[in-house]
């Protein structure tokens, strides 16, 4: 129950930033579109973010995190305390010198992350421009990752979940002010705003660590056996995390060479896909990996393998549904959202076929999140690198083969099912250990899922075919047609689930119950 009511801090925290960057991309599509422009800040702001899942919330937390939670259990919060501030030290060294390096050498990575952009001078030097602004993002959301990975191993989830809501309002601001700040285009204003919001999460985390009793200081560099412990997990935690996202940037060089629109195109769609996969997996990854790390080093198996169990169940619960219901509505979720101003029906269109294909995958991302976590929580980084690697191949030759039939579509398709086989894989592997064995609730859950999900399906496409949601009716009209539609959805898959006993109202109503007394 306490992981189910950390899962509900953290995602309930996470959808309040999720709407807000629907409303952050709803503004950025009306005055941009999915022309150079936008292009050139969509690759400008997926650089800074290419580095900090690396070395900052990939790497470093799956290697912290369990070792800062064992200290404190074993050795008291100040011991943990000086050990996060010899880790901040290394952390902050290693980052400026990535800095320094990338800003001077921003037009040769450009030609690495984005070459198609080289064909066109114009948007190829507003990339560089862009991305140097965004760049130092990394520096602050790195310390800023290192302080949630504290806090949430004291058990205290709201303060870094609510941290990436500034993101989303630092940039919204951005687009109201850029008019009067007198910049080239209002990708600059953007680029500025991402800039400040990684300053302002940092200030935000570091006040909530002061709040917790743990007043956080800067030394000097020291390797100490503990951070020597930490960069030797981490040096196959930043090879897994250096996988994936390659595997991202691959899709980034190949979007690049694709006609214009096509990066923006799967920025869009992914962003729409994030909402569940943000708020599922943000949730469990961020709840489980502290919770096991205790139960792991108490020597506590069964609580540990009962805690994958409820993850997995509510991973699924979440996700099979929301990839079910994008790959429907897909086409009116993004018309209602992005279609206004410079993003017009083709634009629309294509961005919806890439969602269709990116939701796929969605229940598979959210696995990879808490399998991965069963194996970081035992100090085991290695193995997850293995299979990421796999995953990779897959889905360079998965791209290659698919990028010329079905162009920007084919990219998100291969991210899909490389996702599902890296789940696949790390779930086997699990299970092969006799780290991972799904009882007889998990096994409940799966029959049920399986006949709710069809039942939503057959409600969903027999609404679409006889009233669908018409793009010349008013916005409004068609928002009150799809809210419909996913209501009718949802409902009857709520109450099938809660039939075929794939959802206990029972627990539920303890959880509540008991946040209430809190």
């Amino acid at each position: 129950m306490s992981l189910m009511r950390a899962m509900l801090t953290v995602g309930g925290l996470t959808m309040v930033s999720r709407v807000l960057g629907f409303a952050r991309d709803i503004a950025v599509a009306a005055a941009l579109g999915a022309g150079p422009i936008a292009d050139a800040f969509f690759v400008a702001f997926k650089f800074p973010n290419f580095f900090r899942r690396l070395f900052g919330e990939g790497a470093f937390n799956s290697a912290f995190v369990p070792l800062f939670a064992g200290i404190t259990a074993t050795q008291g919060r100040l011991i943990a305390l000086g050990f996060a501030e010899q880790a901040l030290a290394a952390l902050v060294t290693a980052l400026i010198a990535v800095q320094v390096l990338a800003l001077a050498a921003m037009p040769w990575l450009m030609l690495v992350l984005a070459p198609g952009f080289a064909d066109e001078p114009a948007r190829f030097d507003v990339a560089v421009e862009l991305t140097r602004i965004t760049f130092p993002y990394l520096l602050f959301i790195c310390i800023t990752a290192l302080m949630s990975g504290m806090l949430n191993s004291l058990d205290r989830f709201a303060a870094a979940a609510a941290a990436p809501i500034l993101l989303n309002l630092a940039m919204l601001t951005a687009v109201a002010i850029s008019p009067w700040l007198g910049l080239p285009t209002l990708a600059h204003g953007l680029a500025w705003g991402v800039f400040v919001a990684g300053l302002l999460q940092m200030v935000w985390l570091q006040q909530s660590l002061a709040r917790a009793g743990m007043r956080l200081r800067l030394p000097r560099p020291h390797l100490s056996d503990d951070v020597k412990t930490l960069l030797r997990l981490m040096v196959p935690g930043a090879l897994g995390a250096g996988i994936t996202q390659v595997n991202l940037l691959v899709d980034m060089m190949l979007a690049s060479l694709l006609p214009t629109g096509a990066v923006s195109y799967l920025y869009y769609a992914d962003r729409v896909n994030q909402l569940p996969l943000g708020i599922v997996g943000a949730a469990i990854g961020t709840a489980l990996l502290p919770v096991l790390s205790r139960q792991i080093r108490a020597g506590d198996l069964a609580a540990a393998i009962n805690s994958q169990n409820r993850s997995t169940a509510y991973a699924l619960i979440l996700t099979v549904p929301a990839a079910v219901g994008l790959i429907i509505l897909a086409e009116p979720i993004i018309d209602l959202l992005f279609r206004r101003g410079a993003f017009g029906v083709v634009e629309a269109e294509a961005t919806a076929a890439a969602l269709a294909a990116f939701a796929v995958g969605l229940p598979g991302y959210v696995l990879v999140k808490v399998f991965a976590t069963a194996f970081f929580a035992r100090q085991d980084t290695a193995t997850p690198v293995r299979v990421a690697v796999a995953a990779l191949v897959i889905n360079v030759i998965l791209n290659l083969s698919l990028m010329g039939v079905i162009g920007h579509v084919g990219l998100a398709l291969s991210t899909a099912i490389a996702g599902l086989f890296n789940a696949a894989t790390l779930g086997w592997l699990l299970h092969r250990r006799g780290l991972f064995q799904a009882d007889a609730p998990l096994r409940r859950t799966l029959l049920g899922l399986i006949g709710a999900t069809l039942a939503m399906a057959a409600v969903l496409l027999g609404l679409s075919h006889l009233i669908g949601v018409p793009r010349e009716w008013p916005a409004l009209l068609r928002l009150a047609a799809l809210a419909g539609e996913i209501g009718a959805g949802a409902a009857v898959f709520g109450l099938v689930a809660v039939r075929l006993g794939a959802i206990d109202l029972g627990e539920m109503r303890r959880v509540f119950q008991r946040r209430r007394k809190q």
